[in-house]
């Protein structure tokens, strides 16, 4: 959680190790996760810090789409913060994401 005090537990700070054998591999990812009034009938909005290309998100913004990412566009509240990070660090080994060309590690990240 990244405010102790919020006691609707709203704002939360993901952290994804990359899968060996990916581009991604060795390359830590910290993400924010949003929960808005109606979670967890609607899934949080997911934002990565830094730079990152994957199909599912945006370049301009670091936001994971739901259009793109299947565990949030066919939400299902059962499903948890960790589903969420465990999700996208499979996703980072399909074969449409494993070999993309990523930023240099730190740089650029989104304000």
């Amino acid at each position: 959680m990244d405010d102790a005090d919020d006691i609707y537990m709203r704002s939360w700070t993901g952290t994804i190790i990359g899968p060996p054998n990916t581009v991604h591999e060795g390359r830590i990812y910290q993400l924010k996760l949003f929960c808005d009034t109606d979670y967890p009938d609607k899934p949080p909005t997911v934002r990565f810090q830094a730079r990152v290309n994957m199909t599912c998100v945006n370049q301009e913004t670091g936001m994971v789409d739901p259009r793109r990412f299947p565990m949030l566009g066919n939400w299902k509240r059962e499903h948890t913060m960790e589903d969420i990070l465990i999700s996208l660090k499979k996703e980072m080994s399909t074969p449409q994401n494993r070999r993309l060309h990523q930023p240099h590690e730190g740089s650029c990240a989104f304000h």
